[in-house]
């Protein structure tokens, strides 16, 4: 017995199998979705573009931000400013200006002052005493030989009376004014001695013989050295204290050659202690060297200190400024100039800042070349002409200078 089998559509199965190949005969189907329409950039980012496409240089800044940052303009100046040499070096002090203390004569000291190194004293100011026997016997031999002498002077008058009344004779009196001169001689040799050495005669008496001599600064001045106290023993040639006397301080700088040649006598001076922080005092050129240090390729300069002075310290480091000539040259507040390495630039504007709110103002950057500073300006040289209608950012040239760093910023 044969079965026949035959396939069996579903109603309905037709309905869900022709979506299927009507899709897989269509050649249409295969084509790609189209994009979605574009959309516009929001407003911020299309003027980002705009700054972009006008070039990396360009700095802007909307006139809101110009009153914030307190930027100021204004334009060239015309003013003399002083070129300068830099120049370092030290307070120094002539060999005039030092003072050594001793004694003359040996002895012990006694009573000596408190004093240490770095204390000032006038002259004439007690330091101590010094003690010796010596100075008795001095004193006591300068007495007597003033008796003997007082003695032979009424002897001889004596005696050149009795000669004048045939009555003396002559080898007597010339006797006696030999001895008169001979003690003469022996009574000044000893008044110096004793002056010498600090005992004042006028009012020496046989019952006031001292023992001791005062021993006094002998000009007013810093004390750098000291070796006083009590009972040492000293001799002529010891050296008890050493002051400088700061009235003859100076400067002496150390001028490169290159520059020595505009070095002239009377040219201002500037110069501070880098020790005592940057107050400036000033000085006057005085004596040009006239020996050449080939270590250092420099030659000394000195400059006598004018007006306040410094704080006394002997050979302390210092900056010094020598200013040469004036030049009139433009120049610019030194706000107005930005260092950025090893170059120096300004900012220039034609637009007008005083605009609406929110209106945008285009800086450029310039190249200069800053000079000497003196009184807040600064000597400039432009790289170019400055173009007509600009105006230059003399205050809050940094505030510039930030917006254009932050824009190379944003770019990278």
């Amino acid at each position: 017995m044969k079965s026949l089998v035959r396939p069996l559509l579903l109603p309905g199965s037709i309905f869900l199998l022709l979506p299927l190949l009507l899709c897989t005969c269509d050649p249409a189907s295969r084509t790609p979705a189209a994009p979605p329409p574009s959309s516009s950039f929001p407003a911020e980012d299309t003027a980002a573009v705009r700054v972009n496409a006008a070039g990396a240089d360009d700095i802007y800044l909307t006139t809101d931000q110009i009153r914030a940052m307190g930027i100021e303009f204004g334009n060239l100046t015309l003013v003399k400013v002083n070129g300068y040499l830099d120049a370092t070096g030290t307070l120094g002090l002539p060999p005039s200006a030092h003072i050594t203390l001793g004694t003359r004569t040996a002895g012990f000291l006694r009573e000596v002052s408190n004093y240490v190194e770095g204390d000032y004293v006038r002259k004439g100011t007690l330091l101590g005493y010094l003690e010796s026997s010596a100075l008795i016997d001095e004193q006591q031999a300068y007495l007597e030989t003033a008796a003997e002498l007082s003695f032979l002077q009424q002897e001889l008058e004596r005696q050149e009376a009795l000669l004048l009344a045939d009555a003396g004779i002559l080898k007597t009196v010339q006797r006696l004014r030999s001895e008169v001169a001979l003690k003469s001689a022996t009574l000044a040799g000893g008044r110096e001695r004793l002056e010498y050495v600090g005992i004042h005669l006028t009012n020496l008496t046989p019952t006031n013989l001292t023992r001791r001599i005062p021993l006094v600064a002998p000009q007013s001045g810093y004390i750098t050295a000291l070796t006083m106290h009590d009972g040492l023993y000293v001799q002529p040639d010891s050296q008890l204290l050493e002051l400088v006397k700061d009235n003859l301080l100076y400067l002496e700088l150390n001028v490169f050659e290159s520059g020595i040649a505009r070095i002239e006598q009377g040219q201002r001076v500037t110069y501070r202690l880098p020790a005592f922080g940057n107050e400036r005092f000033e000085a006057e050129v005085n004596v040009i060297g006239k020996q050449f240090n080939s270590d250092t390729k420099t030659v000394l300069v000195h400059a006598n200190l004018s007006g306040r002075q410094p704080p006394f310290i002997q050979d302390l480091f210092v900056e010094g400024r020598i200013w040469l000539s004036d030049e009139t040259m433009p120049a610019l507040p030194e706000d107005a100039i930005v260092r950025d390495g090893e170059l120096s630039y300004v900012f220039v504007t034609s637009a007008d800042t005083t605009a609406g709110v929110g209106e945008g103002v285009s800086f450029e950057k310039l190249t200069v070349n800053p000079g000497a500073t003196e009184n807040g300006l600064t000597a400039v040289q432009l790289s170019e002409p400055l173009p007509a209608g600009m105006r230059i950012v003399t205050k809050g040239a940094y505030y510039v200078y930030a917006q254009a760093q932050s824009g190379k910023v944003a770019e990278e």
